[in-house]
Formats: C-alpha cells, structure tokens, sequence
C-alpha cells in the first residue's frame, strides 16, 4: 500500500458518479431472513429459489441474500459492520422506524448530523443501517475526536438520540405509515470491521481511489468519500485489532459491489491495486478484489 500523507482528507481519484451497487450477505434461513429485509426494513422481494433471495426498492435490486451459511455471524471477526439503505425523504424515513415498532424489532436511532439512521440486525446477526442523509445541516471535522459542527459552527457529538415523536410526525396524514421503501431508495455505503485502521485507510482511500475523510484511532473507525459529507464506505477495528477472518459458513458479507461509469475508470483503478499488491480477478463487466481482510469487491463498469 502506498504512504499515508498527514491528513486524511485527500481529493477523490474517483467520478463522483462513482456508485455503489447490490450488497451481497450470507444467510442461513430465508424465512427468518425476509422477516427483517422485507417486512421491517421494506425491501421488495424480487426473486426467490434454493440459492439466493434479490431484494430491492422501484426496479432496483439492492440486497441479495445466499442461502448458503450454516451458523449466523460469527462475531470478533472482520466482515460486514453494516450496510446502510438511503431512503430519500424524512416520512419515508419515519415508515421505516414504524415498521420497526410495529413489529417489535429493537432499533436504535441516531442523529449523525449529516444524516438520521435506524440501526437493527436480521436474525443472522447482519448489520443493517436505515439512514436518510442530510448533509446540509453540517459536516464532520476532521480529527481523533470525532466531532461534527453545524453550518453554523456550532458543535455536535455525531452521536445525538433522534426525537422520536418528532420523526413520527412526519407520518401525519400518512395514508400508508407502514409502505415499503419506495423507487429512487439507494445503498448509501457499506461499513466493514477491518483489523487495522492505517492499512484499512491506505486500500480504500489511496488504492481504490475515494477521498480521506475521518480517521480516529480513539473511537477505532475511519472513512472515505465523495464530494458530499456522508461516507460511501466506512471501517472500524471495534472487532478487535488484528481480528481474524470470519470462519467459513459463517453468515455476512459475501461481496460489495461498486459501479463505474467507464473503461477508464476501471483501468484506472485495476493499475492501482497492481500497483499496490491487490488482488485483481476478471469477473463479468469488470473485476473482483479484496481489502487486506477478505472483505471481498466487486467493480462494474455501468
């Protein structure tokens, strides 16, 4: 991997029209698994058989669960963290917290400032965020603190609880307070336990190509972006430094995908994992890689 430089935050090597596309995760029962995907986070059900179930929202597939693990998350490992769906507007937001109530699903939601999110698990011990970005209201400052500041320059934690009864206002005359996730819904980033921060920061910021943004060795996680405050892909050590690879059949992460608008983009990207000693497998329409921890990639070119 390539030096670190002094601060974290670096321009992006990547378009901003840089997305990501379906998240791959292991599953060990489809049923238990559609009781959280589809009923409580509001995933459509596109495609079911033996192997894999396709969700998504509008005609876009977004999750896609293999029915291929034996024992749930095993936990202590690297992996998935969580993977984040971006609703686009507050009552759609709101539906997705009372479909959590409605089905007694515990959920913990908090105000990042540059965005709202609900996190919960499936019962494979999968990570899942629902979270609506609002990056016009502030950004992070870069630092171990891990503080933000409003546009206004007032401070905030990051970390505030959501008023509840304020968010389910939002449903007011709702004639559909429990309707799944509608069209334009997006995977917003994807969050992994990794076993060393610096490392983690050299893959996804200089070899992949995304911007530094945050990296706090006191709080064990870091990020990289585009050109908007919340993160596309995030990384912790809270699994432990140095935590070992999830067993085989274990449930979580199978792959991620990100799509690339070109060629060129991918050639871009291919020569740079070369050039740092990433793996580089050819896949159809573009390539399979890996982080130093097996969380396994997969880049398409749209």
């Amino acid at each position: 991997m390539s030096t670190q430089t002094q601060t974290v935050a670096t321009p992006s090597l990547m378009p901003n029209s840089t997305r990501l596309g379906a998240v791959h995760i292991g599953i060990t029962d489809a049923a238990k698994a559609l009781a959280i995907w589809r009923d409580v986070v509001g995933l459509t059900l596109f495609e079911a058989d033996a192997e894999k179930l396709v969700l998504g929202a509008g005609d876009k597939p977004l999750i896609v669960l293999h029915l291929d693990s034996a024992t749930p998350v095993a936990q202590h490992t690297t992996g998935l963290y969580h993977v984040a769906i971006h609703v686009l507007t507050r009552r759609d937001f709101a539906r997705a917290l009372n479909r959590a109530l409605h089905a007694q699903v515990r959920i913990s939601p908090t105000d990042h400032l540059v965005s709202e999110a609900l996190y919960l698990w499936d019962l494979d011990g999968n990570g899942i965020e629902i979270t609506f970005e609002t990056p016009w209201r502030g950004r992070f400052v870069e630092g171990d603190d891990l503080r933000a500041e409003t546009v206004d320059g007032e401070p905030h934690s990051g970390r505030e609880p959501i008023d509840v009864p304020g968010l389910m206002a939002e449903l007011d005359g709702d004639d559909t307070p429990l309707a799944p996730m509608p069209e334009g819904t997006r995977i917003g980033h994807v969050h992994v336990h990794v076993g060393d921060l610096d490392q983690a920061m050299g893959f996804y910021r200089d070899t992949l190509g995304f911007a530094g943004q945050l990296l706090s060795r006191r709080y064990g996680m870091g990020d990289v972006t585009l050109d908007y405050a919340p993160h596309i892909l995030a990384f912790n050590t809270w699994a432990g430094h140095d935590a070992p690879r999830p067993p085989a059949g274990a449930a979580g992460l199978r792959w991620l995908e990100i799509v690339v608008e070109n060629a060129d983009v991918l050639d871009s990207l291919v020569n740079r994992l070369r050039r740092d000693g990433a793996p580089v497998d050819p896949i159809a329409g573009g390539i399979e890689t890996a982080d130093p921890w097996d969380n396994a990639i997969r880049v398409i070119v749209a």
